[in-house]
């Protein structure tokens, strides 16, 4: 074979590198063993990379530099929304667990889950709306109610904060005016039950994520004013009443009548109800039965039973006001004689008697009681010895005993009145 040196480029010609010292350009479809790290500057046409989207090939983003549509089954670490057009629901257990973003995109709710507990998930609202999802809990966490009234008699539903300190708004109307009543919670709604005079039966309810009227959802096994209650995470209870021995239940989910499952062990009327969720109780103390009776007796949540004498208040009492935290029922108002303005606690995780811890700004009696996680609140009420009724909001702590201070006035004087805790 004869090589031909002419400074050409072709078959069987030497290959001659030009003034500068570079190769000049050929074929190199032949070479092998290229080290592409010694290839530092250039670039290299789309038409020469096998790109797509399946497996193997290189994605090159489109020229506003966006990413073509493809599976992402199997990406990491990319944090998205789900989109609906309703909230999330205690029972929805996303597979990306605490953090995950929820938006609702009828209202424009956002939602964050943190709480994943699988059937009882927390999903806090951070959208500008209000109401968070969150499971039942008792006490509330961020308002309290009271509903209706005498002195003069009401049909008024009022709020306070148990986030700040300040005066009752009025956000609505029950379906009647009644003092004397008896209030549930539920995690999404306030009840209103019984009341007088005359004595009623009715049941009504109104919600807590918008602030509006009561509507009547059911009955009472009778017409009863006076009564007290409690609150399960399914049920209200309600017992007592002008005078009665009844326990009776009725159902959150439904529009529904009460149902009798049970007897105090002695017919009175307002015998003030403590909830104890966690261990599954509703607490009935005190009430006039005659005199002030003095008893504590608690029945279970959870099957159709009779009420069991499990202590003895410090003081007898009727008409007083009551109210719970996780570990404690309170008592407070009105009791034998003159004492008026005191404040008794009981446990809840052991039956025995009361103590007392401390005392109202005032006396009166037929106020109410409702309760945030960390404080007890009593409000209105009116003087026991016949004297007009008061606004008065004030406060203690649960997690030391003391004095209630005065932290607002409810919008009007009200006395014989009934509360609802609110859990969002």
């Amino acid at each position: 074979m004869t090589i031909t040196i002419d400074g050409t480029v072709g078959a069987n010609k030497a290959v001659v590198l030009d003034s500068a010292g570079k190769l000049p350009a050929i074929d190199g479809s032949l070479v092998t063993t290229l080290n592409a790290t010694q290839v530092t500057t250039g670039s290299i046409a789309t038409a020469r990379i096998d790109t797509g989207t399946t497996n193997g090939k290189v994605l090159v983003l489109d020229g506003s530099g966006n990413m073509p549509a493809l599976a992402a089954g199997a990406m990491t670490g990319v944090s998205s929304a789900t989109k609906s057009s309703s909230n999330p629901t205690l029972s929805t257990n996303p597979a990306t667990g605490l953090g995950t973003k929820w938006i609702n995109t009828t209202t424009g709710a956002i939602f964050i889950l943190t709480d994943a507990t699988a059937g009882s998930n927390a999903w806090t609202n951070t959208g500008g709306t209000s109401g968070d999802v969150a499971p039942f809990s008792f006490p509330g966490a961020n308002y309290g109610y009271c509903i209706g009234g005498t002195q003069p008699t009401s049909n008024v539903i009022e709020k306070i904060s148990f986030t700040t300190d300040g005066n009752g708004t009025d956000v609505g109307d029950l379906t009647i005016s009644h003092g004397e009543r008896t209030g549930c919670s539920s995690a999404t709604h306030g009840h209103a039950c019984g009341g007088g005079p005359p004595s009623s039966n009715v049941i009504e309810r109104f919600p807590f994520a918008t602030d509006g009227n009561s509507t009547d959802v059911g009955d009472m096994t009778s017409a009863r004013r006076d009564p007290g209650s409690t609150s399960s995470e399914t049920y209200g209870f309600v017992h007592s009443g002008y005078p009665s021995n009844v326990i009776e239940r009725f159902q959150y989910a439904a529009s529904a009548n009460a149902v009798d499952v049970g007897d105090l062990t002695q017919a009175t009327y307002h015998a003030s109800g403590s909830t104890d969720l966690g261990g599954g109780y509703g607490y009935a103390s005190g009430g006039w039965a005659g005199p002030a009776s003095n008893v504590i007796e608690r029945y279970a949540f959870a099957a159709s039973a009779n009420g069991s004498d499990v202590g003895d208040l410090v003081y007898g009492t009727g008409q007083s006001g009551a109210s719970s935290s996780l570990t404690h029922g309170y008592q407070h108002g009105r009791g034998e004689a003159n004492i008026a303005d005191f404040i008794q606690k009981f446990p809840f995780a052991a039956s025995g008697n009361a103590t007392d811890i401390g005392n109202l700004t005032t006396n009166r009696f037929m106020s109410m009681g409702v309760s945030s996680t960390t404080h007890s609140y009593n409000m209105g009420g009116g003087n026991p010895n016949g004297g007009t009724a008061t606004n008065i909001i004030e406060k203690w702590s649960h997690s030391t005993d003391g004095n209630a201070t005065d932290v607002g006035d409810l919008t009007a004087t009200k006395g014989y009145l009934g509360g609802a805790g609110s859990q969002y």
